[in-house]
This record gives structure tokens, C-alpha cells and sequence, in this order.
């Protein structure tokens, strides 16, 4: 699996804690790739979790990767949002019968999008699945 935008790391904490043994979490900001170093080194996790402190864009660039599962939480502000599930298909990263899922704000609409296959929204906050 991949976390995009990785944050805190808690949805590579989740699948590992579910048996994933290879999680892939990216993000760009120091003091949370220090922060989900420790979690990982306190719950002895290293060897599941990849982490790479990088611009997700330079990332999704570089990897030659493919996932069963990612997924992508940008920051609402971000003004490429809508591009990011064409990146990550242009590059075929998701693996035959993966999934992605972005998390966005109604502001964004990907219903003509030809990957898309179902939307969830819980209040302000959306989830949009693509395989």
C-alpha cells in the first residue's frame, strides 16, 4: 500500500496492524516524517514501512512501484488535487483490481472521470475511488 500526503502515517499504521507487511508513506514536511519514524520505531514496524521524506509529485515521478491499495490525502489548498489520479494512472502504479482513494473537499468533482467508481462524503470531507 501507499500513503500519499502521509501525514501522521495512520492508514500505514492500519494496514500493517491488518497484516500488510509492505506500506509505502510519503510526505514532504520534516516534522512528520520524524513523527512516523518514532511511531515506527516504538511500534517496531520498520521492516513493513517504507518512508520517504519527498514532494509527493517528485515521487509519483520517480517510482517505478505498482500498489494494490493507495491512498491520497492531500491538503484541501492544494491546487493540483485534480490532477492526482491521472498522474498515478499515467504512471500505472495501481496494481489490475487495486484501488485508489482520494480524500477531498466538495470542491472537487471527478464524476466524469473514467477510472471512478463510487463517492463517499461524510460532511465536508469526500472520498473518491478509483481503480
Amino acid at each position: 500500500m501507499l500513503d500519499l500526503f502521509g501525514g501522521t502515517g495512520n492508514h500505514c499504521y492500519e494496514f500493517i496492524s491488518r497484516g500488510c507487511t509492505d506500506a509505502t508513506y510519503v510526505d514532504k514536511f520534516p516534522g512528520c516524517v520524524q513523527f512516523v519514524r518514532k511511531i515506527a520505531q516504538q511500534l517496531n514496524i520498520e521492516s513493513s514501512l517504507r518512508i520517504y521524506l519527498m514532494d509527493v509529485f517528485r515521487f509519483l515521478e520517480y517510482t517505478t512501484e505498482r500498489y494494490d491499495y493507495i491512498f491520497a490525502g492531500p491538503p484541501y489548498a492544494l491546487p493540483t488535487i485534480d490532477t492526482v489520479p491521472d498522474r498515478i494512472f499515467e504512471k500505472n502504479l495501481l496494481r489490475p483490481e487495486g484501488w485508489l482513494v482520494l480524500e477531498h473537499n466538495p470542491r472537487h468533482d471527478f464524476a466524469n472521470h473514467p477510472r471512478l467508481f463510487d463517492v463517499r462524503h461524510y460532511g465536508q470531507t469526500y472520498f473518491s475511488f478509483f481503480e
